[in-house]
């Protein structure tokens, strides 16, 4: 260290000046690198998190009248003719719902959904309350792309 402060004391004042000016450079540069950019990122980051959720909070607050009238069974149903599974599965290929998977149970059936967009399930829940379908229990999760859900389970039965 003691060569180095020699080194600097035999340079001209116009080096010092220069060296003190690459220094003051270097510090601004490293603190950018290290510092400002990975905050500005984690910005960034966040602000396009919160823009989608409340893109999704958006689409929710539009569709809770009608998630209301589903849940009081404000609409008139009436009685199922054919199979359960057979009403389950025309009304969602009707409206582009992919079924993960049914299973029976006694009476009643369970119904997994991976991803479908949530207008697209409010309106198989319609259209199976329409046919005849009574929904028991349901359990809906969110997904990572704004405006769809999973239904990681629905029980239905007749009527």
């Amino acid at each position: 260290m003691e060569e180095l402060k020699q080194k600097y004391a035999q340079l001209t004042e116009r080096e010092q000046w220069l060296i003190k000016i690459i220094a003051i450079i270097l510090i601004i540069g490293i603190f950018h690198s290290a510092v400002w950019s990975p905050l500005n990122a984690a910005v960034e980051k966040s602000e396009k998190s919160l823009k989608t959720q409340k893109t999704v909070l958006q689409t929710m607050k539009k569709n809770t009248q009608r998630a209301l009238q589903l849940k009081s069974g404000g609409t008139q149903t009436a009685s199922l003719r054919g199979s359960l599974a057979q009403a389950v599965n025309g009304t969602a290929n009707s409206l582009s719902v992919t079924i993960a998977r049914m299973q029976p149970q006694g009476e009643e059936l369970i119904v997994w959904v991976d991803e479908a967009p949530f207008d697209s399930v409010l309106a198989w829940l319609q259209a199976m309350e329409n046919r005849g379908v009574k929904i028991i229990d349901a359990d809906f999760a969110e997904t990572n792309q704004p405006g769809q859900i999973k239904v990681r389970r629905l029980q239905v039965g007749k009527s």
